[in-house]
């Protein structure tokens, strides 16, 4: 065959490319309603960061995307399949200090590299709706939501335990804790106390959990996934008066059947108890420092040494008050979970097994198994089966579940004890030491404390002559920017240098490409007409962070009157990644 009956794919490629993009063969037209023609179809991607070249996950992700797309076009839909930026982020303002660079110029020369890129794949984009979430038309928006979740009561601030990375100089989150160490940096992370901005995810858990039996098009091990984390429980809180003293210990269990078991009370470093102790006590001042140099992700704290130090404080038994049961500072209890103390019972949990053999404390087992006789025992590894209630007074020979309900009638009878519903999900803590991010609008007044920062001076953008020449995050010491003046009082104040998670970006950008107004973050009819999303594609590791965090700000965002879509995504693909072997030096 001649060269020049070849098939030509640049020219080929280029031709078609061209044409979609003339007759703009993938953008959708809508009506002023947000109404489309035909009936609607919204497929998209998790957007990308764009770290300034495409691999083959990326290629993976978007081909998916692209298929579906034009076969739902192909069916009769008109499609929307747009394309955007995540563009916050620690990457950038890391690449600014090693490089010396602008991190928008960085951000901005990365994006024009992957648009490229993507558009010589010919992928079925509608390119008329791209933004990047650091552009001050999309975070300006964003920063008025913020606002409008502070009026609605959804965003506070709290002194609290979070995780240090010494090295980035900014608070992460558990799941960005990997083996106790930064997962960008790899430094050893540290607990610091400090105010945070929170939203209160919480006030949406049973609707988080109600929800997800409505996504029958989302993989089960995602559903199963946030089911864990979001760990709604039922059980007491159980008080146990502390000997020789007129107050008590509180602690929250799912086990009240197992009380005759408790061994010892574990109580957090960071429990009022245990820093009332450490200013008298120089060894459990010491210990409590230790424990604040790990992590609180759950992976840290169950791959961390078990360790506890004694206070020299018992309990009494809330069922008999002649046995006592001595108190321990215990690293692998969290404040931030419960009350920040437990009550061990060795028998039936493995670390609190792990920790009364490392102590010689009594192991007394108080469930066996059906099969088993009275007498069974526990060794090393602890019993956590059904089974039935031994060596527990009047709880013997009942099952688990009537025990527990047995025990709670009888704390509450004694008033040592209420029933209650508690879920592991956490208030979101959304505040972040760093420059590159979304500035959070407030201002500090000496005298009228934290006051927002007026609408109509949104969107408070970021400084672009910052310095990188010091630890810590560039607004705090820039010369003039966090200075400015209090709009309650007219005082000397101060800006809140800390800036947004960057989930908080991608956790309203579905909405943003629907609809893009100057004057707001989007209309509401568009977004009541395209959402939910009817095909999501993107990696299984967000399964709880992104994926809730949205679930979380659709509802949140319904509360505050923006539409009335309650769940983002109605069907979910997660693609799998491209795994290769990877080596790398010092």
């Amino acid at each position: 065959m001649e060269n020049d009956e070849r098939y030509n794919f640049r020219a080929t490629e280029l031709k078609w490319r061209t044409h979609w993009e003339q007759n703009k063969c993938f953008e959708v037209s809508t009506d002023a309603d947000g109404a489309v023609a035909k009936e609607k179809y919204y497929v998209l991607e998790m957007f990308p960061y764009p770290s300034g070249r495409l691999h083959m996950g990326h290629v993976r992700n978007y081909m998916i995307g692209d298929v579906i797309a034009r076969y739902q076009k192909a069916q009769g839909f008109d499609v929307l399949h747009p394309m955007g930026w995540d563009a916050f982020g620690l990457p950038a303002e890391n690449a600014a200090v090693e490089h010396n660079v602008d991190p928008a110029k960085w951000i901005h020369e990365n994006i024009q590299i992957m648009r490229e890129e993507l558009k010589k794949l010919g992928f079925s984009f509608d390119w008329s709706r791209e933004f990047a979430s650091c552009d001050p038309d999309y975070y300006g928006h964003e920063q008025k939501i913020l606002l409008d979740f502070y009026k609605e009561g959804l965003l506070y601030q709290k002194e609290s335990h979070v995780n240090w990375d010494p090295a980035e100089n900014t608070v992460l989150a558990n799941e960005q804790v990997v083996d106790g160490k930064g997962w960008r940096s790899g430094a050893v992370v540290e607990r610091r106390k400090m105010t945070q901005w929170y939203l209160k995810i919480t006030d949406f858990a049973d609707e988080l959990l109600a929800g997800l039996e409505t996504l029958k098009d989302w993989p089960e091990k995602v559903l199963t996934m946030q089911r864990n984390w979001i760990g709604k429980s039922f059980g007491s809180f159980i008080k146990f008066p502390l000997v020789g003293r007129s107050d008590q210990i509180e602690v929250f269990t799912t086990r009240p059947d197992t009380l005759f078991g408790a061994s010892f009370i574990g109580i957090s470093a960071n429990h009022p108890l245990a820093e009332e102790l450490a200013q008298q006590n120089t060894e459990l001042a010491a210990f409590i420092k230790e424990c604040n140099k790990t992590a609180t992700s759950e992976e840290a704290i169950e791959k961390a040494e078990k360790k506890g130090l004694e206070t020299g404080l018992f309990v009494t038994h809330p069922f008999d008050k002649s046995v006592q049961l001595p108190v321990y500072v215990a690293n692998f209890v969290l404040m931030e979970y419960g009350t920040g103390a437990v009550f061990a019972c060795p028998a039936h949990d493995q670390r609190d097994l792990d920790f009364a053999r490392k102590y010689n404390l009594p192991v007394r087992p108080v469930v066996r198994p059906l099969e088993a006789d009275d007498d069974f025992d526990v060794e090393n590894e602890a019993y956590i089966d059904d089974g039935v209630i031994i060596n527990s007074r009047f709880l013997d020979g009942l099952s688990i579940k009537d025990a527990k309900l047995a025990a709670m009638k009888a704390l509450e009878e004694k008033d040592l004890g209420t029933k209650a519903t508690t879920y592991r999900l956490r208030d979101w803590g959304v505040s972040r030491q760093r420059y590159w991010g979304c500035p959070i609008p407030f201002i500090k007044c000496g005298e009228c404390g934290v006051v927002p920062v007026p609408e109509k001076d949104l969107p408070l953008i970021l400084p672009e002559d910052v310095s990188f020449d010091q630890p810590g995050n560039p607004l705090d010491h820039h010369p003039t920017w966090k200075h400015t003046i209090c709009p309650k009082c007219g005082g000397k104040a101060e800006r809140e240098t800390d800036t947004l998670d960057t989930f908080f970006e991608s956790s309203w950008y579905f909405q943003r490409f629907v609809s893009q107004p100057f004057d707001k973050a989007f209309e509401a009819a568009p977004v009541n007409h395209w959402l939910p999303v009817d095909q999501y594609i993107g990696g299984v590791e967000h399964a709880v962070l992104h994926l809730l965090y949205s679930r979380f700000f659709t509802r949140a965002l319904k509360k505050c009157g923006y539409h009335s879509v309650e769940e983002p995504f109605k069907a979910l693909l997660t693609q799998g990644m491209v795994c290769h072997t990877s080596y790398k030096d010092q």
